[in-house]
C-alpha cells in the first residue's frame, strides 16, 4: 500500500531531522519496512530574517456605545426589605379580592340571564313528539 510507504518515509525523514538538529542519535528502532521500500531524502533550508514595517491602521472613530445592561439595585437594610415585602403582600390580596369579585360578578350576571330564561316560557323549545 502506497500510504503505509508514505508514512514509513515521512517517519524516517521526521527522525533524520530531528537526530540532525539535536546532535544525538536516538535509540528508537528503524521502522518495520525494508530499506529499499523507500528513500531518504533530505533538504536544507536556509531561514532569513527580514524586517517588515507594519503600517497602523486608519483611524476609525470609537464605536458608539452599545445600551446598558439593567443597573442591579443595591442591597437594602432589613427595615426596608420588611416594608418592600409588606407592600407586595398587600398588592396580592388586592388582585386576589379582584379577582374574587369580578367572578361573583360575572356568576350574579349569569344566574340572573338564567332565571329570566326559565321565567320567560316562549324561548323554551318545542316539545318532543
Amino acid at each position: 500500500m502506497k500510504w503505509i510507504r508514505e508514512r514509513d518515509a515521512l517517519i524516517a525523514q521526521t527522525l533524520a531531522f530531528v537526530q540532525s538538529v539535536t546532535g544525538r542519535k536516538d535509540e528508537l528502532p528503524p521502522p518495520e519496512a525494508p530499506a529499499a521500500a523507500f528513500a531518504v531524502t533530505t533538504e536544507t533550508i536556509t531561514v532569513r530574517a527580514a524586517a517588515v514595517e507594519i503600517e497602523p491602521p486608519p483611524a476609525t472613530p470609537p464605536p458608539e456605545p452599545q445600551a446598558q445592561p439593567a443597573q442591579v439595585p443595591l442591597p437594602r437594610a432589613a427595615g426596608s426589605f420588611r416594608t418592600e415585602m409588606q407592600a407586595r403582600i398587600a398588592n396580592f390580596r388586592k388582585h386576589q379580592e379582584r379577582f374574587e369579585r369580578e367572578r361573583e360578578e360575572y356568576c350574579a350576571a349569569t344566574l340572573t340571564r338564567l332565571r329570566d330564561a326559565i321565567r320567560d316560557g316562549s324561548s323554551l323549545p318545542p316539545a318532543e313528539k
